[in-house]
Order: structure tokens, then sequence, then C-alpha cells
């Protein structure tokens, strides 16, 4: 049900003008009332932003560290959602950040406590976050383990026969299953849910239809948004609804992390052994012979083709491995086309016999259609970025469009909707043309406010010049002082090399990303169940206050990997370091040392540790730190 703009309209006012006047009483008066402080760079940023809701503009908001920034994009966009009769979407950084922002205590709480509104937000969680029913089946007769009973109980009476069918099925209502296991029996990309058998009672449906109702806010992750964006053509096409409904305003909460998020959805992905599954569930009985042999070449031709990938590979650390291609492997890639090509031919005759179920059929058209598409690219060499990483479990051929800005300002900031990017690391030195050039936009209107807290009395930031081989000790060491540590690493490889080196006795009160799910581990370390986290995605968002966190070790500067994406990127810069390099690395420390002070009340140390090669970039690294640091 639509509500109220939570002030009065009158005829000698636009909205807009009582918009402004809303907001001036709220923040100056009616939450400082109640307990809040006054921040003079809240007030700011929100008209701000109330401005660029008048112009349908893109903003950078560029707020640091305590500026309230979450309220002061809160307020315009509940008003304008009701307003405009459709609902504000803000877009997280990733999905542990949005059960975050609708927490208990959290900022949408609070304004519904201190100004008695009803505000009406929901969640909106990647296709990947959801339990998929056939898939889980599928898991219950060929796997083992205890969460498979786990989520049987969790499933309601009404999805296999009468009784009640509620909101179930995301992956943070399983918090003891680790990723690796949730990956066996969550949704994705190859499965065909529109002509599933149990669509109607499946639980990403369910919170889909959920979500589309808000008359308010719809708080998703940023990879969500640019899935929604990518595949929202195709679907109309299709005859389904987008992922998400169409927005008043999109607000981009750390909106310097939208670049990757939009790579990361328009890419194509060929895995070894998924194809192998696919077909293995078309050979039915009554499949004509001709099909079956068809599947059976290509699946011999897919085995031959990933065989020769992994010869291509250029060894390396790296999660995204380069690839050399070889003539033998182009070869090999011709021939797998032509025999997708007649497979589909023959698929046309199969569908009329009725022999394979719809949806299975279904299922391996639409993946051999994006194989085939993947394939074309690949052994094309058109202008595109290719790697061989491990997803889901599986080696996976990645094929992403070489630069995204045009695709970005075609089908996202050509909209005439307002988009406000807010972020404490938005600019270098003031600077927003990096991540403007970089996100393909031309016109736009930035701020800068700096953090209202005193560093000076509240932070300590140490640097600890040490080998690599040296780290992990030291880091032990400073654990033993008994504070409450996020340990943040550059990629997931450097963290598991460190949990590799930890004794057992450390490692006991220790927990790692991945291990289960990370809100969950989020909240048992606030909690005290543990003393530190160890992750590589935390850089940014993980709001802990007061004693929750005391220490924040950064254990390897964040410099960009020498992957064929980032490659990519320093292939069009004429200066790859000043480009490519330092700005990501800086913007990424900035993030990482606004995890510790997110209050008045909160205190704390940063740990830098450079090994020797980051030595020599130190000076390029103070100049961001809040406090001049002292060397240990």
């Amino acid at each position: 049900m639509r509500q109220s703009i939570p002030f009065e309209l009158s005829k000698d006012k636009s909205f807009f003008d009582s918009l402004g006047d809303w907001i001036g009483d709220v923040l100056y008066d009616e939450l400082p009332e109640k307990g809040l402080e006054l921040r003079d760079e809240q007030v700011f940023m929100a008209y701000q932003i109330e401005s660029a809701l008048r112009e349908k503009s893109v903003l950078f908001a560029e707020a640091g560290v305590g500026t309230g920034k979450t309220i002061a994009y809160l307020l315009p966009s509940i008003a304008y959602a009701r307003y405009t009769g459709k609902p504000a979407l803000i877009a997280c950084a990733d999905e542990t950040l949005i059960d975050q922002l609708v927490k208990e205590g959290g900022d949408i709480y609070k304004l519904q406590q201190l100004l008695d509104l009803k505000i009406d937000v929901r969640l909106a969680k990647s296709r990947d976050q959801y339990l998929c029913l056939k898939r889980y089946e599928e898991a219950e007769q060929f796997l083992d383990g205890e969460y498979l009973d786990d989520i049987a109980v969790s499933i309601p009476e009404g999805v296999y026969g009468n009784g009640s069918l509620g909101l179930y099925g995301q992956r943070s209502d399983y918090p003891t299953i680790s990723d690796e296991e949730w990956s066996h029996v969550n949704y994705n990309a190859i499965q065909q849910c529109q002509v599933c058998d149990v669509r109607n009672r499946c639980g990403q449906t369910l919170h889909r239809q959920n979500y589309r109702e808000s008359t308010d806010l719809i708080i998703c992750s940023q990879d969500f948004y640019m899935e929604h964006i990518a595949t929202k053509e195709s679907r109309e096409r299709e005859g389904q609804t987008p992922l998400l409904p169409e927005p008043s305003m999109v607000v981009f909460d750390e909106g310097h992390l939208l670049e990757y998020a939009a790579q990361k959805a328009m890419t194509i992905k060929i895995q070894d052994y998924t194809i192998v599954k696919v077909l293995e569930r078309l050979m039915v009985d009554g499949v004509r012979e001709k099909t079956l042999n068809l599947m059976e070449k290509l699946q011999d031709g897919h085995e031959l083709f990933f065989d020769q990938l992994r010869e291509d590979v250029i060894d390396s650390d790296e999660e995204r491995k380069r690839i050399k291609k070889s003539e033998m492997l182009i070869t090999i890639g011709k021939k797998v086309m032509t025999l997708v090509e007649s497979l589909f031919e023959e698929f046309v005759f199969e569908s009329e016999m009725y022999t394979i179920p719809e949806y299975e059929i279904r299922m391996a058209e639409e993946f051999l259609e994006q194989y085939a598409e993947a394939m074309r690219i690949f052994i094309g060499n058109g202008d595109a970025v290719d790697w061989l990483e491990e997803a889901d479990g599986e080696e996976t051929l990645v094929i992403m469009p070489h630069l995204i800005t045009d695709i970005l300002a075609k089908k996202v900031f050509s909209k005439k909707i307002p988009f406000i990017f807010s972020s404490a690391t938005l600019s270098i030195d003031k600077d927003f043309s990096f991540i403007a050039y970089s996100l393909g936009i031309k016109k736009y209107e930035s701020f800068t406010v700096a953090s209202p807290f005193d560093y000076e009395e509240v932070m300590k930031i140490n640097l600890h010049k040490r080998t690599q081989a040296d780290k992990t000790a030291e880091v032990e060491q400073l654990l033993q002082q008994g504070d409450q540590t996020l340990i943040l690493f550059k990629s997931k490889q450097s963290m598991l090399d460190f949990k590799a080196k930890v004794n057992a006795d450390t490692l006991a009160h220790m927990a790692f990303e991945g291990d289960r799910e990370l809100s969950s581990i989020i909240r048992d370390f606030q909690a005290k169940k543990m003393q530190a986290i160890c992750s590589y995605h935390l850089w940014e968002g993980l709001d802990l206050p007061e004693e929750a966190l005391t220490r924040v070790i950064v254990f390897d500067l964040p410099f960009p990997p020498h992957d064929p994406l980032f490659d990519a990127k320093r292939s069009f810069a004429d200066d790859a370091f000043d480009e490519v390099e330092l700005p990501y690395m800086l913007l990424r420390v900035q993030q990482g040392m606004g995890r510790l002070i997110r209050t008045s009340n909160d205190h704390g140390t940063i740990n830098v540790f450079l090994n020797e090669e980051e030595q020599q970039v130190i000076n390029h690294v103070t100049p961001v730190f809040a406090v001049e640091p002292t060397e240990l």
C-alpha cells in the first residue's frame, strides 16, 4: 500500500522546496532532540542530494566516515519514492552489507523509531543467494552432508503439499553452511526458471514477488543491480519481468565499486563439467541416435578443449589465469562450434517429439546459446578479455567485454533518473575523474566533506616494515594483546597463505571469509565469540562500532592483481602505475582504515604491514592516512 509523503505539500511550494524544509527540520531539530548528534556535513550532503533529485543528475557524494551518509541519503530517498510512486533503489557493495543496512539498531531502524516513520524496506538479493529446489533435489540424490538435512527442515510444508508457504531459502537463513556446500544447492545461471514445475513455490520467486511490492526502498547488491541491467532486455523478450522494478532513483552505497560489479555482470562463463551434466540429462530413452551421437561428440570435443586450455594456461598464483591461445586450442574450439550448431538443428526435431522434458531441453538450449556466444568471442580474438579461474568448484573460462563504459553509458546512465554515489572514497585528492572515466560518466556533480572525527585523539597508525615471511608471526603477536581485530588481505590467495602458516592455538580464535556465511561470522565476531576476522572483501562497508572492533591490520597493500582483467586496464593507460595501480590501492587503503572509527565513541589502532617491495611506495600511501604514522 502506497504511503503518504512524510510532510505536507502546499500550493505555494514545490515538492523539492518542501523536501528541503523537511530535511532541515529533521536534521536540525527532531533527531538532535532525540539524542542524535547534529552534523553539519550530514546536513550539507542531504541538501546536495535534494538538488540532484531536482535536476535528475549524477552526484558523487564523497563524505568522510562519521558523516552519517546513510541517513543523509535515506531521508530524501524515502520522500522521493513516495512522491514519484516508485521505490528508491539502494545498491550496496555486496550481499553481506544488505543485511547490515536493515539490522536492528541500524540507520533505517533508528529513523523508524525516532521519527515514528513506517518505512517499507525490502531486500532483493542476487539469484545465487537463493536455494534452488531442483539443485537441492539432485544434491540429496548424489551428495551427503548434514547441511542437506538443515535445508530440508527449512522448506515450508506448502512447497510439496498443503500448508503455509512463507518466505524461505535465502543464503543468510543457513549461517552454518559453507560457501562450498551452498554452491551445490543454490541457483545458478543455467537453471530455466520459466519452465520449472516448482517455480511458483520457489523461495527466489516468493522473495521477488515480495520485494517488487515495496513502496519505499528496495535494497540489493551492486552485483544484482548490474545483473538486472545485463538481463533486462533478454528477459523482456522472453516475456519475463525484469529482476528489479523501475526505481525512482538509485543510490550506490560504496559507489566506487560499481565498475567491478558491472564487469562481473557482463561476463560469459564456460565451465569444465557443466556442459557434460547438461547433456547427460538429455540422454533419455527415445532420443534419436543422431542426436545422441552429436551430444557425445560435443562432450568429447569440450573435454579436449578444456584439456588444451589447461595446457595453454600461463601458471601464476593469481585467481584469474592468463591464457596463451595455441593454434590447437583455436582449431578444437572451431570444431566444437560446428557440433553445437548441428545439435541446435537436432533439438528442433527432438522438441517436436516430446521425448525430452521441456524443462531439460529449454535449459540445454539456453546454456548452449551462451556457450556458443562465448566460444565465438574466444576463438575470434574479439574485443574481450578472457581468463581461466575456479568458480563454484569448477574450472571456468571467463570472457568479459574489454571496456564496459559504453555499456554503462547506454544502459544505465542514459536514464533520466537521479543516480547518487555515496562513499568516503570516490576521489583522489578531490579529483573525481578516475571514477567518472571508469564508468563512462561525462556529466556529473560532486562534493567532498571531511569526517567530523578528531582522529588524532582516537586513532594510531603503526607501520611494520617486515619481510613477507615475517608478517604472519608478528600478526600472531599482536593478536595476543586481545583486541577485536579485522585482518584485511589483498586477495583470497594471500589470506589462505596466511591461514596455512598460523599456529593451531591462534586459529581457534579466528574466522576466515568463506568458512561459512559471512554475515553470520560478523554477528559472532560482534558478540565476541572470536577475536579476529580474516577477509579479502571487507575493505568497505563493515560497520562495527566501539569495542566490537578496536584493531585493523592491513596485511598487504591492496594493489590490483596481475591478471587479465587488470592487465587490460593497464594496456589502455598512458601510465599504468599512476592511472590504475595507485588509485585502486589508495582507495582500498582509505576504505580499510575507515572500518576502525565509525562513531564518536570509537578508538583503536591500525597496523599496516609493508614488505620490501611495498616499502618503495610508502610516500604515496602516507598522505591518505588520517594521522601521522609511527614506524615500528
